[in-house]
């Protein structure tokens, strides 16, 4: 955003949003189940796997929809299949949003710090924001991030930099003086379309190959990401 580069111009709150999938938590496991849950629904079994396809679960119920069904038939894809059961995956996950679900080592702890050194916290992700709402009411954190935006809350989602916008002023913070935290490259996409920094997870589904979207840092564990915050946005 331009503002971030006017002279003289007196900075607002310092401010960090962070996706939520892949970012603070590890949600692949109960994606996937939502997902063969489908297919089990339909005779096929479990086609999806919890370890092999953790990256396409980041990637939206839609992508491992049609990841499942491209590995029947010789691997054609039907879209009018995954439009039937992409609601029926929504209600499974539902069902058990929290089963599998971790949050990373130490990220409430991050958010804490956060919280203490003055800065505004949000969570914007592409995930439906009742979905978002209920996992982090599950978790017992939803209290900690003063803003939620979600895939729904506006009429866009990331890559476009208005669930950015709206996170950071939810949060009380300046999106000129603020900065995203991700794992994929959505979240690279949308701190560049907001002008803003992003911070990629090395921890999260694709691992420390993350770094060919080359963000304004990497972050090994949560434990750095003080230091980080402060030399990106102070």
């Amino acid at each position: 955003m331009s503002d971030t580069a006017t002279p003289g111009r007196r900075a607002g709150r310092r401010t960090v949003i962070f996706d939520l999938d892949g970012t603070l938590a590890d949600t692949s496991g109960d994606l996937i189940a939502a997902a063969n849950a489908c297919f089990v629904a339909l005779g096929h079994g479990d086609l999806l796997d919890p370890a092999n396809d953790q990256l396409t679960a980041f990637h939206g119920g839609r992508a491992m929809l049609r990841l499942g069904f491209s590995r029947l038939n010789g691997g054609d894809v039907e879209e009018a299949a995954i439009d039937r059961e992409f609601p029926n995956l929504l209600e499974a996950y539902e069902a058990n949003i929290d089963r599998h679900t971790q949050l990373y080592p130490g990220a409430m702890e991050a958010v804490g710090r956060l919280h203490a050194g003055g800065y505004a916290v949000g969570i914007c992700t592409n995930k439906p924001e009742g979905l978002a709402r209920l996992l982090l009411t599950r978790m017992g954190i939803l209290d900690r991030f003063t803003s939620l935006i979600g895939a729904d809350t506006l009429p866009t989602r990331k890559p476009d930099p208005a669930p950015f916008v709206a996170a950071a002023h939810g949060a009380g913070g300046d999106p000129a003086h603020a900065l995203l935290v991700g794992d994929t490259e959505t979240d690279r996409l949308t701190a560049r379309a907001a002008g803003v920094p992003c911070i990629l997870v090395g921890f999260g589904p694709e691992g420390p190959g993350v770094s060919r979207l080359a963000p304004e840092a990497m972050l090994d564990h949560f434990d750095d990401l003080d230091r980080v915050v402060a030399d990106l946005i102070g």
